[in-house]
């Protein structure tokens, strides 16, 4: 049970854009920037997997599953794919590129200046551009602030996975918009 009466019984942040619907509109606005704009570099899937990642390391449960079910979708891989690249992304076959951009999306998560030169010029060498650096940063930093907004409430997550994964192909069609959750 969420920390606050939210009127509602959406799950995690579904339930807090109800509450306040003010919000709703810039935050999916945002969301739908960095996630689904079509000009963009990194697909639907690798953009997908920087905020499950970082969710991951923030502990969200409801993000990094509603996430990592729209990565796996994208990326036509299954949960347990998306687990194994959450609990240690060097030993997967991600391409060294995606490597090196979730290395910097890692150290956001502890903290801006965390992040490292040396990580832009691993990120630079492996192909990586400015803006995908760019973006990398600002949907490791969006995340953070979600994920501190889901679990700062107390939302409630559905605990089965299945949940998130049977509702990513419609997710992914029809993006963040509130009425795809109501």
């Amino acid at each position: 049970m969420a920390h606050i009466k939210l009127n509602n019984e959406l799950p995690g942040i579904r339930g807090l854009m109800a509450y306040r619907p003010e919000t709703e509109v810039p935050l999916n606005a945002l969301v739908e920037l960095l996630l689904r704009d079509d000009n963009n570099t990194l697909t639907r899937g690798e953009r997908e997997l920087i905020g499950t990642y970082v969710s991951y390391l923030n502990d969200c449960f409801f993000c990094q599953n509603v996430h990592g079910a729209l990565a796996g979708h994208y990326l036509n891989c299954n949960i347990e794919q998306i687990d194994s690249i959450k609990h240690n992304f060097q030993s997967t076959d991600l391409s060294p590129k995606m490597k090196a951009l979730l290395s910097i999306a890692a150290s956001v998560q502890k903290g801006g200046k965390n992040v490292t030169e040396e990580q832009i010029e691993a990120a630079r060498t492996e192909g990586a551009t400015d803006v995908e650096i760019h973006d990398t940063v600002l949907i490791a930093a969006s995340f953070c602030m979600f994920n501190r907004y889901v679990d700062g409430l107390g939302t409630w997550a559905p605990q089965d996975r299945q949940f998130y994964v049977d509702r990513a192909p419609r997710r992914a069609e029809e993006g963040y918009q509130s009425s795809v959750y109501n």
